[in-house]
């Protein structure tokens, strides 16, 4: 009997000390089974059992891109494997070889993968940027087709030319004449997102004049991207979901913006359907082109929303920082608007501004600091290895990492912090470009999914810088440095406060190229 009775007076202790036991005994084997794991010589932050590195990620939330860009410099193969609570075992590389396998050799094994698609499948559907296999391969197919087509560079020539120069010069100039401080960055998003818009739906929607509000699509857009963006930073997935199904905050605020991206979309779709069967328009914009393709209108939508999203923060992003840089480096500068005024005896057309060999350099040294798309991640289909003989299991996340791989000295050298556009010449008096391995500097992708606008948006870019450096000065007026946030691109976070001013006439006349 004072057997029973002791035993029913632990019965209620075991719900406290069996979870605890087992708690211990998981934690032990966990630890006991992460000692006797082959290292591979690859880099781990602190960790511990279950949580894995929680905590250390939690902690460094604020400062992850220099987090782990200073762990996979004292990786030997610079590459890590990050594990923690609450998302999938995470491989991130800035190994060129690992990024050549991972988009190149064995490209069919490192889809974007279903928790990719999650992330931004309610923003970007089935569009091109968000869909693996067959889906991807045809659109993959009709797009590389428009893109190539000579008439539509000759469109989006005129296009960017008309929006430069009618909508805004005349916005710079006025700028200039009050010396009113002006956020460049949000500017050049206004012109990038027009350009866009002109070249994919054949239509303007928005406002180069910062005095007046942006359009309600843009907002939309950038409210939407933030939040995805978000969602895949967040230390503990969970959250987002839970959020998600019950709507409420930010998950609410992106249903409204998809809401309107949607809404708007579909009803460009419309109006451009409603002038093809009229007659009006000549289908030159890829919208006109897609609707002509026969395709259902849910696939247009979500192609066009993807073109939206790759053409509109990436160019702005990049010439923000390039802007920032020559403001900093004046004597690169002056050799940018050297170059820049030479061209203006002959017409800065497509095949010109390949010539402006100065400012492509430039360009691609800025962006090799400050890349547009700090990194990018797949995820594995089954078991595999990586060169540098990282394993992977299935369902791992693989992640290159463009921000950190620009800072590397392994393949950079010493001085991979400085800006030196001459690192980018073969010979820096003749000023012939370096063929740079694309898996050494991923900034457009490489492999089978590259940027197909990647030619257009180096065309775009030169094309607003050398026409601006030419006729104006760009003066930030903080010394601060400014900080880099990755988004789903990046940006400058707070924008770029600038002063505009005209560059003096004679200063031009005199300028000569040595």
């Amino acid at each position: 009997m004072e057997v029973v009775m002791s035993l029913h007076t632990l019965q209620p202790l075991s719900f406290i000390f069996l979870p605890l036991l087992l708690l211990i005994f998981l934690c032990t084997y966990t630890y006991t089974y992460s000692q006797k794991l082959p290292t591979y010589s690859t880099h781990r932050p602190p960790s511990y059992p279950i949580i894995g590195c929680l905590i250390s990620f939690y902690k460094n939330r604020g400062r992850l891109l220099d987090w782990y860009t200073q762990l996979l410099a004292e990786s030997p193969t610079n590459t890590i494997v990050v594990q923690r609570f609450g998302a999938p075992r995470t491989i991130v590389t800035a190994n060129p070889d690992n990024v050549q396998y991972i988009l190149k050799t064995n490209f069919n094994n490192f889809p974007k993968g279903k928790p990719f698609t999650d992330l931004l499948g309610d923003f970007l559907g089935s569009g091109i940027l968000n869909v693996d296999g067959e889906l991807w391969y045809k659109q993959r197919k009709l797009a590389s087709h428009e893109f190539s087509a000579r008439c539509l560079r000759e469109y989006f020539m005129t296009s960017l030319e008309d929006e430069v120069e009618r909508r805004f010069f005349p916005v710079l100039e006025s700028l200039a004449r009050t010396a009113e401080v002006v956020d460049l960055q949000e500017l050049l998003r206004r012109l990038a997102f027009n350009v866009i818009c002109k070249v994919s739906l054949g239509i303007d929607r928005c406002y180069l004049d910062p005095s007046q509000p942006d359009s309600v699509l843009a907002k939309a857009f950038d409210l939407a991207s933030e939040i995805c963006a978000r969602r895949g930073a967040a230390p503990l997935f969970i959250v987002w979901k839970v959020k998600r199904w019950l709507g409420v905050g930010s998950e609410r605020r992106l249903k409204e913006a998809i809401k309107e991206i949607h809404k708007h979309v579909a009803q460009m779709i419309q109006e451009k359907k409603n002038k093809i069967e009229k007659g009006d328009t000549y289908s030159q914009d890829l919208l006109s082109r897609l609707i002509l393709a026969d395709l259902e209108e849910k696939v247009i939508r979500d192609m066009v929303i993807s073109f939206i999203m790759a053409g509109r923060d990436t160019t702005s992003a990049a010439m923000t920082w390039l802007f920032w840089l020559l403001s900093s480096h004046r004597h690169i500068e002056g050799e940018v608007v050297k170059e820049a005024t030479l061209a203006n005896g002959r017409q800065l057309n497509y095949e010109s501004l390949k010539e402006l060999r100065f400012l492509n350099a430039c360009l691609c040294e800025s962006m090799r600091l400050y890349p547009p798309v700090a990194w990018d991640s797949k995820h594995a289909t089954v078991d595999d290895l990586l060169p540098d003989n990282t394993p992977v299991r299935a369902g791992d996340r693989v992640t290159y990492f463009p921000y950190g791989m620009g800072r590397m000295e392994t393949i950079w050298g010493n001085d991979y912090l400085e800006f030196k556009p001459e690192r980018w010449f073969l010979d820096s008096n003749e000023r012939s470009m370096k063929k740079v391995c694309p898996f050494k500097f991923p900034v457009f992708q490489a492999g089978p999914r590259v940027c197909l606008g990647k030619e257009m948006a180096v065309i775009q870019m030169k094309y607003v810088m050398a026409s601006i450096l030419k006729r104006f000065e760009i003066r930030p007026i903080s010394p601060e440095r400014p900080v880099f946030v990755p988004l789903l691109t990046a940006h400058m976070a707070g924008g770029l406060k600038v002063l505009i001013q005209r560059r003096e006439a004679e200063m031009d006349q005199n300028i000569t190229l040595n």
